[in-house]
């Protein structure tokens, strides 16, 4: 088994060969992630601009006090008169700022008279005028490739009237729950040693979530042959195959052979020094990969965060959803493996700092999923850390 760390450092040096891409209308592009940098082709404004409703006016001559009303300019006209010495043009926001102007004084501080304007407050040079190139300058970088698209780039791309955008596909990710005691979802009768198949959903919704596309493949019986046809099967339509039991050492763990029998698989480890999952695999085949975790509840739902978050967000070529932060005990943590741990525990912000506590968490087996309800985050202690004191800083996995 290798250290937790080689196995993030071998699954992070993978290289993606040639990424999928696709055309998107773009409100139809939300929450994937983008494939092509997004430049500016013009400024924005074009020219000066109004900023508020009022009147444009050449700052020298608010000295006078008095103006004389000559015109008015609506948002949306072409090209304003010009504006004379002594005068004032009244202006709305949006409009373009008329030529000879070079400040905008808001309604709110003049009075009008007849046909002039009373200046019961002046303002400074400038003001209220929104300059060429405020917004973005022709050129500039936008919005870089590997950005997921979310409503303000959305709304940046619908203002440089970006109809279309090029993405990269969500990765289609195949799950396969292994073992002859699996009953599926809705699936009636079984005896106590069966249990229900709750792995495949658990993976489904952490693949939706984290903007995978899932395929559900439902269970296969401990058979090395209905196992390897249904892998077969998963990758002729996947980029990432991810199967749950069959991996560690018991006379029916099949998975394992399996993968390591496909034809052009390159098995990148099997074994990690973690808690839980210490016995899952990762190989690869071209472009795809096959991730095979363990078969108990938090085991699985551990190592997908772990270890298949990080592949859906390669084959994107952006980042991956999970960051760790520092956080403060508020209970000693008794460190319970010579290994890296992963403990769930409720992660919880309080006046700018990260504050970590175990109330509701059991201590068990690998199969408490229930472990994962509530403010969770994952409590991190490599393997060459000891058990924490309450007041302690540590490591904790936020999943966004």
């Amino acid at each position: 088994m290798i250290h937790f760390d080689e196995s993030m450092k071998i699954l992070n040096a993978q290289k993606i060969g040639r990424f999928k891409t696709r055309r998107m209308p773009l409100m139809a592009a939300q929450g994937f992630v983008l494939a092509e940098d997004i430049v500016a082709e013009r400024n924005s404004p074009e020219a000066p601009t109004s900023g508020m409703d009022g009147y444009a006016v050449r700052h020298e001559d608010l000295a006078l006090g008095r103006l004389k009303i000559a015109g008015i300019n609506p948002a949306g006209s072409d090209v304003p008169e010009t504006l004379k010495p002594g005068e004032a043009i009244k202006t709305f926001t949006g409009s373009l700022m008329p030529p000879g102007s070079d400040t905008l004084i808001p309604i709110e501080n003049v009075t009008v008279e007849g046909g002039e304007i009373v200046i019961d407050e002046p303002v400074p040079a400038g003001f209220s005028v929104r300059p060429v190139g405020e917004n973005y300058a022709v050129g500039e970088l936008l919005i870089p490739a590997g950005t997921r698209l979310e409503y303000p780039q959305i709304g940046v791309l619908a203002g440089l009237n970006r109809s279309h955008v090029t993405v990269y596909s969500r990765p289609r990710v195949a799950i396969l729950a292994t073992g002859s005691e699996l009953l599926e979802l809705g699936e009636e009768g079984g005896h106590t040693g069966q249990i229900r198949s709750s792995n495949s959903y658990t993976i489904e919704a952490i693949v939706r979530r984290f903007g995978g596309e899932p395929i559900q493949l439902g269970c296969v019986g401990d058979d090395p042959a209905g196992i390897a046809a249904a892998v077969e099967n998963a990758l002729a339509q996947a980029d990432i195959v991810v199967s749950t039991g069959g991996v560690s050492v018991g006379d029916f763990d099949f998975v394992k052979d399996v993968v390591r029998s496909l034809e052009g698989a390159e098995l990148l480890y099997k074994g990690v020094r973690i808690k839980p999952g210490q016995h899952l695999m990762v190989a690869r085949r071209g472009d795809q990969f096959i991730v095979a975790l363990p078969g108990f509840a938090y085991s699985s739902t551990v190592t997908t965060l772990l270890y298949v978050l990080p592949l859906i967000a390669k084959l994107q070529n952006t980042r991956q959803p999970i960051e760790t932060v520092r956080a403060v005990l508020r209970e000693p943590f008794v460190k319970r493996a010579k290994k890296a741990e992963f403990t769930a525990c409720n992660l919880r912000l309080e006046d700018g700092r990260y504050f970590v506590d175990f109330e509701g968490k059991k201590t068990g087996t690998s199969a408490i999923l229930t472990n994962m309800l509530g403010p969770v985050g994952l409590l991190f202690t490599s393997e060459e850390e000891s058990s924490k004191e309450a007041g302690e800083e540590v490591e904790v996995l936020r999943i966004l």
